[in-house]
């Protein structure tokens, strides 16, 4: 079977470790939307040992805090559905009370329509030192 997840990294790649990554989707519509997924291909939270389990939320949460940190969103979404793509990963979307599905989920129809904002090449790097300092020196959290 062919995954995604397991091919490719899913967008470019703001940290890492062997058990999972962090990567910044680059969506026009919401700045700082990032994903944290697994390495490797499973399907489902609990198919993974406890310790796992925490480490793996303890890099979402982090990337979490660097967005915030990063972004100033009005509120973060966090979700793992894996209905698409049937490889654990989770999804960290800053949402803004003005963006396209405010205050609904962005995954169904837009609420209003709203220019794409321009390129954002340096909101990598911003968001790469955040999550180094958090997850690495952890001198932010």
């Amino acid at each position: 079977m062919s995954c995604e997840l397991c091919d490719q990294p899913g967008g470019e790649i703001l940290w890492q470790n062997d058990l999972c990554r962090a990567i910044w989707v680059n969506d026009a519509h919401y700045p700082g939307f990032c994903r944290v997924i697994l390495n490797r291909h499973v399907k489902e939270m609990t198919d993974l040992g406890e310790s796992e389990r925490a480490q793996l939320m303890h890099a979402v949460f982090a990337v979490e805090f660097a967005v915030r940190e990063v972004i100033k969103p009005d509120k973060i979404n966090l979700a793992s559905l894996g209905n698409v793509v049937p490889h654990l990963h989770w999804h960290i979307i800053p949402r803004f009370a003005d963006d396209r599905h405010f205050p609904n989920p962005i995954w169904g129809e837009a609420k209003r329509e709203i220019p794409l904002l321009p390129p954002m090449p340096e909101l990598a790097g911003k968001l790469r030192l955040a999550l180094h300092k958090v997850l690495v020196d952890k001198t932010l959290a």
